[in-house]
C-alpha cells in the first residue's frame, strides 16, 4: 500500500492528539495521559509524545502496521455494503482488491479517526474530544499537506471554472461533505450566468421592478433547485456514497428510557419513546415564536429609530446619530442571536436524537430559522411595512424622540409632527437597503471571514516571535516552547503547534452563507437586477476564499463523506416557495412607476395583492411538478453508472448460479434426463414434498428425453386441432 504524498511530507503522521494536562492535579494528569496512550495502542495505533503550546503534550499517531491499516479497511468496506452504498461485496483480499479500488486519502484518515474516537464496542478507542473522562483531550486533527495545498490555491486562483477532476481532487483529500459544498457553490455559480444576463438586461431596458424578470428569476430558482437535486445525486454516485446517511454515526449523549429486544431481529435497543420526543419537539413551537418577537423587536425598534433620526429629526449631529441604529445591531443583534444558538442548541439536545444525522437536522432547521429573521425582515419591513403605511406609522415614531432629545437645542427641531402630510417615504430607500446587503455586506463579510482572521493570526505569530527571542536574549522570560526540540524536527514541530491552535473547520457555515445569499436572489432581485451580477463576481472570489480559508486559516477538516447539502436542500425549497409570493406582492405593489406607493395605503387594492399572490404559487406549485419532472428523465452519467454495475451485478450472480447448477449430472454422463428428474423427485418425496415414489413413476413413465417430449407435445397439438381438409368439408355441409 504505497504513502501518500501528505504522509511522506508529514514524517509518515497520521493524527495528532492535543493533551492539555494544566487543567488537572500532576498525578490525575499522569495517569489520564497514561490511559490515552494505553487506549490508542490497543486499538493499533503507534505513538509518539512531544511537547506542545501552553502546557500541552503532542500525541502523534499512525497505523502500527500494514495488516492492521487493511484490515480496518476491509471492515469498513464490508459495513459499507451490508448498508447498500457499495453495490458488490468486497473481497477478502484487500491487498489485491485496491489495486482496482485504491484507498484514498480521506478514506484511510476517516477510518483512523473513527478508529480513535468511535466507542470500544464498536472497535474504537472511545476517545471524544472535552467529554467525559476525556476532557483533557483538546482536539484531534489531521495535518495539512502544503505542499498539496500551495498547489491548489495557485492553480484555482489561475482559472476561471472548476472541473470535475478538481472536484474529485478535493473528494479524494478532504471527504465527499467538504467536496459536495465546493461543487454546489461551482453549480450555483454557473447558473448565475442566465439571472445576471437577465438582470443585466432588466436594468439597462426594462426598468425598475420588472414583471418579466420577476418570472424569469422565478423560474430559474426552480429549475436550479430541482436541477441540484438531480446533480448531487450524480456526484453521490460518483464518489461512492449514495446513501452514506443509512450508515448513521450514534450520539454517545443519547439517553434511552430502556433496553428492549426487538421481535423480528432479537437484537437489544436502546429505546426512547416517540411520543415523549414529540412532547419535546412540540417546544420548538414557543422557540419559535419566543426568536420572532425578540430578534423582531430588536430588527424593528432600530429599523424605526433609523427612519426617525434620518427622515424625521432636524436637529444638530444628525450625520452621526444616524449610525446609532447600526451600533445598535452590531453589538446587540450577535449577543440576542449567541443566545437563541445556544437556546436552540440545548433546546435540540433535549429533543433526545440517537444519531448525529437526525440532531444535526434538527438543529439546522432552528439555525435556519434565526438565519432567516437577521438577514430578510429588515428588507421586509421596508417594503411591506415602510413603504405602504409610511404616512400612518411615521407619526407614532415620536417615542423616539427622547433618544435625540439631549442633542436637540430647540423642541422644534425635532420636527415629528404627526401630520401624515409633513412626511415623504423615501423611494430609494428600498433599493439602496438591498445593494448594502448584496454588495456592501458581501465584501464586509469577505473581510470578516479571511482578512482579519489572517490578520490576527499574523500578529499571534509575531507576538510568539518577539517572546521566543526574548526568552533566548534572557530577557525575564522562562524558556519558549520548543527551546528542546531538535533540529531535523524543529520545523515540523513548529507548524504542527500553529496548526494545533486553528479553529475547527465547519462546512455548513459556509453552505449557510451561500443558502442565505440564495434566498436574497430568488425573493428580493427585482428590486435591483443587478444583484446576480454582484453575486457572481462574490461567488467566484467566495471559491478562491474558501480555498485560502481551509489552507491557511483551519485545521485540516476531518474527511467525513455525505451524499448531500442535507437540511439546506430543504431550506432551499422553501426559499424558492416563499420567493414566489414575495416577489408577485412587490411587482405588483411597485411595477406601476417603479416607485410603489408613496406611504398611503389607500392605493393598495387588497384583493388585487392576494390574488396576485395566489397565481403566483400555483404557477409555482406547476412549474416545479413540470421541471422536476422534466428533469427526473435526464440521463446521466451516475445514473448511467448505476444500470451497468446493477447488470454487471445480476450477470455475475446468474454466471455463478449457471456454474454451481452445470455441476450436477447430466445426461452427457450416462445418465437420462428423466432419471435425473426421477431421483430429485423421489428425493423431494421422501422429503414430504410429493406423496409417494410410486406416482412420480408412473408420471413420468414414458419420459425418455427432449425429442420424445416434442414428439408428445406435436401429437397432442394433432389430436386438439382440427385437419384442415376436415375443417372445410364441414363448412360445405353446413
Amino acid at each position: 500500500m504505497a504513502k501518500s504524498p501528505a504522509l511522506q511530507s508529514n514524517v509518515g503522521v497520521d493524527y495528532v492528539v492535543v493533551y492539555r494536562y494544566s487543567t488537572a492535579d500532576k498525578k490525575a494528569a499522569e495517569n489520564t495521559f497514561a490511559s490515552l496512550i494505553a487506549r490508542l495502542s490497543s486499538v493499533g495505533l503507534e505513538t509518539e509524545v512531544r511537547t506542545g503550546d501552553n502546557h500541552s503534550l503532542l500525541i502523534f499517531l499512525r497505523m502500527a502496521s500494514e495488516e492492521h491499516m487493511l484490515g480496518e479497511v476491509y471492515r469498513s468496506r464490508v459495513r459499507d455494503w451490508i448498508h447498500g452504498v457499495r453495490t458488490s461485496q468486497p473481497a477478502s483480499d484487500t491487498k489485491a482488491s485496491l489495486e482496482e479500488d485504491p484507498l484514498i486519502e480521506a478514506e484511510r484518515l476517516r477510518i483512523i479517526y473513527q478508529l480513535i474516537t468511535n466507542p470500544e464496542n464498536e472497535g474504537g478507542a472511545g476517545i471524544t474530544p472535552k467529554k467525559g473522562e476525556w476532557e483533557n483531550v483538546e482536539s484531534v486533527f489531521a495535518l495539512h499537506d502544503h505542499v498539496y495545498n500551495k498547489e491548489w490555491i495557485k492553480k484555482w486562483s489561475t482559472q476561471w471554472l472548476l472541473q470535475p477532476e478538481d472536484l474529485d481532487d478535493i473528494r479524494n483529500r478532504m471527504g465527499s461533505k467538504v467536496a459536495i459544498y465546493f461543487a454546489f457553490t461551482q453549480s450555483y455559480f454557473m447558473f448565475l450566468l442566465f439571472p445576471a444576463v437577465i438582470g443585466l438586461g432588466a436594468w439597462a431596458l426594462l426598468g425598475h421592478f420588472s414583471p418579466t424578470y420577476a418570472v424569469l428569476a422565478s423560474l430559474w430558482s426552480v429549475v436550479f433547485t430541482e436541477y441540484w437535486k438531480h446533480q448531487e445525486h450524480d456526484l453521490a454516485i460518483r464518489w461512492g456514497v449514495r446513501g452514506v446517511t443509512n450508515i448513521d454515526t450514534s450520539r454517545r449523549e443519547f439517553r434511552p428510557v430502556k433496553e428492549a429486544t426487538d421481535p423480528v431481529t432479537g437484537e437489544r435497543q436502546q429505546i426512547f419513546p416517540a411520543t415523549t420526543r414529540l412532547q419535546r419537539q412540540i417546544l420548538v413551537v414557543p422557540f419559535t415564536i419566543a426568536a420572532v418577537v425578540i430578534l423582531g423587536s430588536m430588527i424593528a425598534s432600530c429599523f424605526a429609530i433609523e427612519i426617525f433620526i434620518s427622515e424625521v429629526y432636524t436637529g444638530p449631529f444628525k450625520g452621526y446619530l444616524v449610525f446609532l441604529p447600526t451600533v445598535l445591531l452590531t453589538t446587540g443583534l450577535p449577543m440576542l442571536t449567541g443566545f437563541l444558538t445556544t437556546l436552540a442548541t440545548r433546546l435540540t439536545d433535549y429533543e433526545n436524537y440517537e444519531t448525529e444525522a437526525q440532531h444535526e437536522q434538527a438543529l439546522t432547521s432552528k439555525v435556519f430559522v434565526l438565519n432567516f429573521l437577521t438577514s430578510y425582515l429588515a428588507i421586509c419591513l421596508t417594503a411591506f411595512v415602510y413603504v405602504p403605511f409610511g404616512s400612518i406609522v411615521v407619526p407614532y415614531l415620536n417615542v423616539f424622540s427622547i433618544i435625540v432629545r439631549p442633542f436637540a437645542s430647540k423642541e422644534e427641531q425635532l420636527h415629528a409632527s404627526s401630520k401624515p402630510s409633513h412626511f415623504a417615504i423615501n423611494p430609494d430607500r428600498l433599493r439602496k437597503q438591498f445593494i448594502y446587503f448584496t454588495v456592501t455586506a458581501q465584501i464586509v463579510n469577505f473581510a470578516m471571514e479571511v482578512v482579519v482572521p489572517y490578520l490576527k493570526r499574523q500578529g499571534f505569530l509575531k507576538f510568539k516571535q518577539i517572546q521566543s527571542q526574548r526568552a533566548k536574549s534572557g530577557g525575564g522570560a522562562g524558556p519558549f516552547v520548543g527551546a528542546d526540540d531538535s533540529p531535523e524536527e524543529k520545523e515540523f514541530l513548529a507548524r504542527v503547534r500553529n496548526e494545533a491552535e486553528l479553529t475547527v473547520y465547519d462546512v455548513y457555515d459556509d453552505l449557510r452563507e451561500m443558502v442565505v445569499q440564495f434566498g436574497y436572489l430568488t425573493m428580493f432581485s427585482v428590486i435591483w437586477p443587478l444583484a446576480p451580477v454582484s453575486f457572481l463576481i462574490n461567488n467566484w472570489i467566495e471559491l478562491r476564499a474558501d480555498a485560502i480559508k481551509i489552507c491557511v486559516e483551519m485545521q485540516r477538516p476531518t474527511p467525513w463523506r455525505a451524499d448531500s447539502i442535507g437540511p439546506w436542500l430543504d431550506a432551499l425549497s422553501f426559499l424558492t416557495w416563499f420567493g414566489s409570493l414575495t416577489m408577485s406582492a412587490l411587482v405588483y405593489m411597485f411595477s406601476n412607476d417603479g416607485l410603489g406607493p408613496d406611504g398611503n395605503p389607500s392605493e393598495i387594492k387588497g384583493w388585487g395583492l392576494l390574488l396576485a399572490v395566489f397565481f403566483s404559487e400555483h404557477i409555482y406549485l406547476f412549474a416545479r411538478w413540470g421541471v422536476s419532472t422534466a428533469i427526473a428523465k435526464i440521463d446521466s452519467p451516475g445514473r448511467q453508472k448505476v444500470r451497468r454495475d446493477r447488470f454487471l451485478t445480476r450477470q455475475r450472480y446468474f454466471e455463478e448460479s449457471l456454474a454451481h447448477t452445470r455441476q450436477l449430472p447430466a445426461v452427457s454422463e450416462g445418465m437420462s434426463t428423466a432419471s435425473v428428474t426421477r431421483e430429485m423427485l423421489e428425493e423431494q418425496a421422501r422429503q414430504g414434498s410429493l406423496t409417494t415414489a410410486t406416482s412420480q413413476d408412473r408420471f413420468w413413465s414414458r419420459q425418455r428425453g427432449w425429442k420424445e417430449s416434442v414428439q408428445v407435445g406435436r401429437g397432442l397439438i394433432e389430436r386438439s386441432l382440427p385437419d384442415e381438409k376436415d375443417v372445410k368439408a364441414a363448412k360445405k355441409e353446413l
